[in-house]
């Protein structure tokens, strides 16, 4: 696995749905995947459960030296795929980036064509059979957190273990290594694409 120079990803998702935490999740894990420069930072706002917010991550094999709010991602992590349609998400994605979705969908079915790569997995039905459920909601983070690692390959899956059993804890981390690694097998690739 080759290191990337930097890579900014903002991810987007609703509040409750564990957006920061992912966000904080991934750039651990590139640090353990040897990565000399991660940040993982929320935008705030008046966010409140239910609401869109979004969080970023930028991975480099250098030290990072920027500290502004990321404002052309080259990968998009939609949590909730209704915020496609309220949230402006293609606009902070670099054109060619990589949009990773949550969602039943295949990449080819979702309506957007020609500005991005797509990469789509159920990660809420892969929550829900993993009992990963907030308030009678799926916990679909963790999921997003295995797609990632399948869609980039800029952070390999022992290292994203490592972060996840780091940050989590002696939480559920059993039945999240397995959304996560259920997730990393399930996620649609775009067309064309090499695994």
């Amino acid at each position: 696995m080759s290191k990337v120079q930097l890579q900014e990803v903002i991810w987007h998702g609703r509040g409750g749905q564990g957006v920061v935490v992912a966000s904080q999740i991934l750039a651990e894990a590139a640090y353990f995947q040897g990565y000399r420069g991660v940040t993982s930072a929320p935008t705030f706002g008046p966010e409140r459960r239910g609401a869109p917010l979004t969080a970023s991550t930028r991975i480099s094999s250098e030290p990072i030296r920027v500290f502004s709010q990321i404002e052309h991602a080259d990968v998009s992590v939609v949590l909730d795929e209704s915020l496609l349609r309220v949230v402006d998400i293609l606009g902070s994605l670099k054109k060619d980036g990589l949009l990773i979705i949550n969602t039943p969908c295949d990449p080819a079915a979702v309506p957007i064509r020609g500005c991005c790569r797509i990469a789509t997995v159920d990660a809420a039905d892969i929550a829900l059979k993993h009992h990963l459920i907030k308030e009678g909601k799926p916990m679909v983070n963790t999921p997003l957190l295995g797609a990632f690692c399948r869609a980039t390959g800029i952070v390999g899956m022992d290292a994203m273990e490592r972060g996840l059993k780091d940050k989590l804890g002696g939480g559920n981390v059993t039945a999240n290594l397995m959304a996560l690694r259920a997730a990393f097998e399930r996620t649609r690739m775009p067309a064309g694409t090499k695994d």
